[in-house]
């Protein structure tokens, strides 16, 4: 249904043009990067990025036989020595929401992560607004392990962080019991 493949400098405009106010670029990218998102901080972004034994393999989405990018989706801080990795900068583009593509993206980022660069645990953080995410995110077997209270601050308001996983014992589970 999707396949995610290296995000790149070609794919810089594209990411841009959805990230349209200070309040989104918090939502999506926590403190990684500041309002306005510019090309430099994408380039800073991806040096590095998706090389064997890299420390974070950041991704575009594509449909399956489609030239169109339909999301954005990386699994960062990923420590070989306790074999885990943090998913963030999930995003699907406002053309493809509500077409299912989300939960594939994110399983695909889990089949890498826990088949292929053999991690144990995957992480991430999700703002508690955000109920579809979380919603999603336990659909697919994330677990809550705690919450992070008025984490961060914006515009004046505090947002708190729910801190999420999966382990691979839970991937394999899930993944052989369908």
């Amino acid at each position: 249904m999707i396949e995610l493949l290296d995000f790149n400098e070609s794919d810089f405009d594209q990411l841009l043009k959805h990230i349209e106010s200070p309040e989104f670029l918090k939502q999506w990218s926590g403190s990684a990067f500041t309002y306005p998102l510019t090309r430099s901080q994408l380039a800073s972004y991806i040096d590095g990025a998706n090389m064997d034994g890299s420390d974070q393999y950041i991704f575009k989405v594509k449909a399956v036989g489609s030239s169109e990018t339909i999301g954005h989706i990386a699994l960062g801080k990923v420590d070989r020595v306790n074999e885990s990795a943090r998913m963030g900068k999930v995003l699907v583009f406002p053309a493809a929401r509500g077409k299912g593509f989300a939960a594939p993206m994110i399983e695909e980022l889990l089949r890498i992560a826990f088949e292929q660069l053999s991690l144990n645990r995957v992480s991430l953080g999700v703002f508690s607004f955000n109920v579809r995410a979380i919603h999603r995110y336990e659909k697919i077997g994330f677990q809550r392990e705690g919450l992070l209270r008025q984490n961060t601050k914006v515009k004046g308001e505090y947002w708190d962080l729910i801190e999420m996983s999966m382990l691979k014992r839970e991937w394999n589970e899930r993944k052989y019991s369908q």
